[in-house]
């Protein structure tokens, strides 16, 4: 298996370095500022006192001075959160290289980016029925773990992405991008689960891989095929064929469409295509 980032691609990776931003930001004290008002660790200046603010930013020496009650406000320092969501059903290992290899580099690509830009990342795999979401990590010096977690991920059995989106929205402490890397070949309610992600103030990105077969088929005459997540044989005739290639079509619309809706980013990639083209497209969103 390539390597998920090998030295060459690492410093094609730093070119790419300024055009990583962050959409949406979350949590804690960080090397990333966002300018937000509140108790923090910086002044930032006074304002009238009003009603129902909290009294604990009452700055009493200017009050003594002035007779006028006024308020701290502070800079708070916050850092932004990636995290990145990877569907680990067996049918990503379609492919050569398969979907699950550019997957877990274009994540790879994503977190090194982010993470020397000061950024938290944190991994979330979703294989064989169930979801895992890792710790977050942060600095350059953590990116050993996420390629090992990225690493260990394998194709196997099925998953509810709808399920494992939901996941993500449930330990989430606050907002922060989230960037979904999936063929999307799911049955459950992944547009209505994205809906609420969206909702819930999370900048979305959905990356979605498909293999060269898939987006065209080199089959003729009538042919089996057998599904790969659940072993069970397929009889494929060209009406058959026709019809996936409609349903695909109406998968991608879907999914393009709910990104200018949403004001999400959507990027389709084949498994054929230069990493760094992929990474690009995504990261340019």
């Amino acid at each position: 298996m390539t390597p998920l980032l090998a030295p060459e691609f690492v410093r094609e990776l730093e070119a790419l370095g300024r055009l990583l931003r962050t959409r949406t930001r979350s949590g804690g004290a960080g090397s990333r500022t966002a300018r937000r008002r509140g108790r923090g660790m910086e002044f930032e200046e006074h304002r009238a006192y009003t009603a129902g603010d909290d009294v604990a930013r009452l700055d009493w020496l200017a009050f003594a001075r002035t007779g006028q009650p006024v308020s701290k406000e502070h800079r708070a320092d916050e850092d932004s959160i990636l995290r990145l969501l990877l569907d680990g059903s067996a049918s990503l290992g379609f492919g050569s290289p398969t979907k699950l290899e550019m997957t877990t580099r274009v994540a790879a690509s994503m977190a090194y980016l982010a993470l020397a830009a000061g950024h938290r990342v944190q991994v979330v795999t979703a294989s064989g029925g169930a979801s895992s979401a890792l710790p977050a990590h942060r600095g350059r010096p953590a990116l050993g773990s996420v390629l090992d977690e990225l690493s260990a991920l394998e194709p196997f059995g099925k998953v509810l992405l709808a399920d494992a989106i939901r996941r993500v929205l449930a330990i989430a402490e606050r907002p922060g991008e989230l960037v979904v890397l999936s063929d999307f070949f799911d049955e459950g309610e992944v547009l209505d689960s994205l809906t609420r992600a969206r909702h819930a103030g999370h900048a979305l990105t959905l990356v979605h891989v498909l293999a060269p077969g898939e987006l065209e088929p080199a089959l003729e005459g009538d042919v089996a095929l057998v599904d790969a997540e659940t072993g069970e044989a397929v009889d494929v005739s060209p009406e058959s064929i026709a019809a996936y290639e409609k349903r695909l079509s109406a998968l991608c619309d879907a999914l393009s469409g709910f990104a200018r809706k949403t004001g999400s980013h959507y990027v389709r990639a084949s498994t054929a295509e230069p990493l760094l083209g992929v990474v690009r497209r995504v990261v340019a969103g």
